[in-house]
């Protein structure tokens, strides 16, 4: 199945740039290039694409109130693009609705790499870049050390395997710490996402430091992913 993309960036050439790296593969099509974020709302709407790439800074509308739109209104993941390493735009962008979030010095490879991810369902987001989205904001939060109800619907190993995927341990890699099967494992995990109404495994990470589950500087457990690791880490 060919992977539908919409590309938004108001640097004409940035935008071609990536519309080419992209297009050129044989299971992705962009399907329209947009100069700022309300041609991009207006080109999922009209062309329904599976993923957008959004600019977090575009005139008119910006790349996060469109995500926001694009996010309510139907089925297409979004990618944001910035040149700005900035914990803020990550908070903001992930409750916009995200399912990724990208430097524009990204490579070639990990761009590609991106799209498909999303666009299978899954997210992506490199473990540096929740490490300190979840420690500047949701510190308040974990240093309660006492989860909130909203946990309670979970059974006890479901709450671990939320509490494994916050410290951004892959499938393979919970399934090694609990001693249990791959298929186990995406079977707890889709029941959080459920239970706990949570879009992706990024939207769980941000809810199990919300809730306290798991507090910032907390020490990772055996297998976790370590400061340095490539992006994609929010992954099967």
């Amino acid at each position: 199945m060919t992977i539908r993309v919409v590309v938004a960036d108001d640097q004409e050439l940035v935008r071609s740039g990536f519309a080419m790296i992209l297009d050129v593969q044989p299971d992705i099509e962009v399907v329209a290039e947009a100069g700022d974020g309300a041609e991009a709302v207006e080109a999922v709407r009209r062309h329904r694409p599976d993923v957008a790439l959004l600019d977090i800074r575009m005139p008119r509308v910006d790349g996060i109130e469109a995500c926001r739109t694009i996010s309510a209104a139907g089925d297409c993941r979004t990618v944001m693009l910035t040149t700005f390493d900035s914990d803020e735009y990550v908070y903001e962008a992930l409750h916009a609705g995200a399912s990724g979030f990208l430097l524009k010095d990204v490579r070639r490879d990990d761009l590609v790499h991106a799209v498909r991810v999303v666009a299978r369902g899954d997210s992506l987001l490199a473990p540096s870049v929740a490490r300190r989205l979840v420690e500047q904001y949701t510190r308040p939060a974990a240093r309660t050390r006492r989860p909130h109800a909203r946990l309670d619907v979970l059974t006890g190993r479901e709450r671990e395997t939320l509490l494994l995927l916050a410290r951004g341990l892959s499938n393979a890699e919970i399934a090694a710490e609990l001693v249990v099967s791959d298929h186990t494992v995406k079977t707890h995990v889709g029941n959080v996402l459920s239970k706990l109404g949570l879009r992706d495994r990024i939207q769980a990470v941000i809810c199990a430091y919300e809730t306290g589950l798991v507090a910032a500087g907390d020490p990772p457990p055996g297998g976790a992913s370590r400061p340095g690791a490539s992006p994609a880490s929010a992954r099967d």
